[in-house]
């Protein structure tokens, strides 16, 4: 038996088009998955799909595109997943929104709700979704890429750590509604990794050199660094864990202030 093999499994992946969930969406496919890449526009999903495609000289993707602002498209991606391929085995929620940098006295009510609305309810509705058929079949992973942000407190991303800290808790709560379906639910929490999503935190020299500082690592993470934690999670390797937050930040959560 392979702890990690995905073959014959069907993953949809939100905001999969780069970064992170792109990273994940190739590590599942090389490990057997079919996967649905899914973004904003359906060009940048579509080029995704065929490069994964044609390394693997297979149908291992598909595009999709679907906003994660939107419950109708995400409802018709599920629908179109199912009708192309007969079953949703896996379940990574990547996509997530911050239209605000600054202090919570200075986000407005518009910018709050979206980052609510697009980092906890839409993923919420995306789970609802798929769980009904994993709860028939009694089997199922979701994993939910949150960040080391929901552990801590911050003077510039308040309003967005406090939506990912709720993802945790959402994380919780639906392993212990869904665990006598064997269906395991799981976060990932990155540090700062070398994303266009987190570029504000690395993009000039005296920050990624701030960024490298606090790492025990000594280095910046990169996306595909956290696609085999997704692998491990969605797999027979990651049986018995749900529930549970995996931080990927090359230690810097663990150092103590000088």
């Amino acid at each position: 038996m392979s702890f990690f093999d995905l073959t014959g499994k069907v993953a949809i992946l939100t905001g999969s088009s780069r970064g992170i969930g792109r990273a994940i969406a190739e590590a599942y496919a090389a490990a057997g998955a079919q996967v649905v890449i899914s973004s904003r526009k359906q060009s940048d999903c579509e080029e995704v799909a065929a490069a994964i495609n044609a390394r693997h000289g297979r149908n291992a993707a598909i595009a999709i595109a679907a906003n994660i602002s939107d419950k109708v498209a995400l409802k018709a991606m599920v629908d179109e997943t199912r009708r192309q391929w007969g079953q949703i085995d896996i379940l990574v929620c990547n996509a997530a929104s911050n239209p605000h940098y600054g202090s919570l006295a200075s986000v407005t009510d518009e910018q709050f709700r979206k980052i609510f609305d697009n980092n906890v309810l839409s993923t919420l509705w995306l789970i609802t979704m798929v769980s009904s058929e994993m709860i028939n079949i009694k089997d199922g992973a979701i994993v939910v890429i949150s960040s080391v942000g929901g552990l801590f407190g911050s003077d510039k991303l308040g309003a967005y750590n406090m939506s990912k800290a709720a993802d945790l808790q959402l994380v919780r709560n639906l392993a212990v509604e869904f665990g006598p379906y064997n269906i395991r639910i799981n976060a990932i929490a990155p540090g700062v990794i070398r994303t266009d999503f987190a570029k504000p935190l690395w993009e000039d020299a005296a920050s990624e050199s701030e960024v490298r500082n606090a790492a025990p690592l000594g280095r910046i993470g990169e996306p595909h660094e956290i696609a085999g934690t997704a692998i491990l999670l969605a797999s027979k390797g990651g049986s018995y864990i749900t529930g549970q937050t995996i931080v990927i930040d090359g230690g810097t959560s663990i150092r103590s202030a000088k």
